[in-house]
């Protein structure tokens, strides 16, 4: 499931949640909901870094693959101009040719390093931007229930363990 939407899950909860009686700001959140959500959180990121991992590793397998295929043809000028050794006229003209099929290949490497660059980028800004909502949203919720237990029996005595990311 996407990230947005256990975001949207999650926000839906608490703006839907009942009020605590007695208060504005108060409301009471079904913990396994957002248990439940929070653990689908975890499961999902890490599938969305698989994903940017696989893009940048089908990128560069592009790349590599633009590369032979600019070694081959470099290669057949090579062999194209060994052949015709005897015509000065014709050597010179295939090596520049070559040395601009090298150079074009050298720009589409540039070209494709920096696209795939940029667009392992930009997932990794979106899940950037996806995990500090994600945070957003754990920390209202866990204001509210602090001040949900503040209200009915003083400091918070649930102990919780930290999500941790990988």
């Amino acid at each position: 499931m996407d990230v947005l939407v256990l975001i949207d899950k999650l926000d839906e909860l608490v703006q839907n949640a009942k009020g605590v009686p007695l208060s504005q700001d108060q409301v009471r959140v079904d913990r396994e909901e957002i248990w439940e959500i929070i653990d689908q959180m975890r499961s999902t990121i890490p599938e969305e870094i698989k994903q940017a991992r696989w893009i940048v590793k089908e990128r560069q397998e592009m790349l590599a693959e633009a590369k032979r295929e600019a070694e081959r043809l470099i290669s057949e000028a090579r062999e194209q101009a060994a052949r015709e050794a005897s015509q000065q006229e014709v050597v010179k003209l295939a090596e520049r040719q070559a040395e601009e099929v090298l150079a074009e290949a050298r720009r589409q490497d540039r070209s494709i390093r920096h696209g795939a660059e940029d667009y392992a980028d930009g997932i990794l800004e979106n899940l950037h931007h996806n995990l500090g909502k994600i945070m957003d949203a754990l920390e209202r919720g866990r204001a509210q229930l602090a001040a949900k237990s503040d209200d009915r029996t003083g400091p918070p005595t649930v102990e919780h363990e930290e999500p941790q990311l990988q």
